[in-house]
């Protein structure tokens, strides 16, 4: 039971500081954000950590960036379709960017988003190491 615990405050943790790193990078370069996007990236947070932590820190960087690249860009498609789509909140619309779908994502913001998953890992990893003791993550590139 303790250890249950212990995981629900690591990805309690996690989640707020992705929610809140992701809601404010919004702000600083958008200038406005939505608190869906507080809850998308406290989601994506969490998995940079837990796919880098499940492996026991083994695959190389680009291994890890590539499978947090699929997963943010899945996420952030639901995510779209959900707010933005059937809920009508128009929190953000891709339309005019090239290789878009349907406006919710495209490949300039998928590779925007694979460079801050790696903050993601990093930052995951560590606060998992650092601040709940856990497998102190070793990054490697190849």
């Amino acid at each position: 039971m303790r250890e249950y615990r212990k995981k629900i405050c690591e990805y309690l943790l996690l989640w707020f500081v992705g929610g809140c790193l992701y809601y404010g990078f919004e702000v600083v370069f958008r200038g406005f954000s939505h608190w869906s996007m507080f809850v998308l990236g406290g989601i994506c947070m969490c998995f940079c950590a837990w796919q880098g932590s499940v492996r026991q820190w083994q695959d190389p960087l680009w291994v890890q960036l590539l499978r947090c690249m699929v997963f943010i860009t899945s996420c952030e498609f639901i995510t779209g379709i959900i707010v933005n789509k059937w809920m009508g909140w128009h929190v953000w619309d891709y339309t005019g960017m090239p290789l878009q779908l349907f406006g919710q994502i495209c490949v300039p913001f998928m590779l925007l988003f694979s460079c801050l998953s790696v903050v993601g890992i990093y930052l995951g990893g560590n606060i998992l190491w650092k601040v709940f003791g856990e497998k102190k993550p070793h990054f490697f590139l190849i």
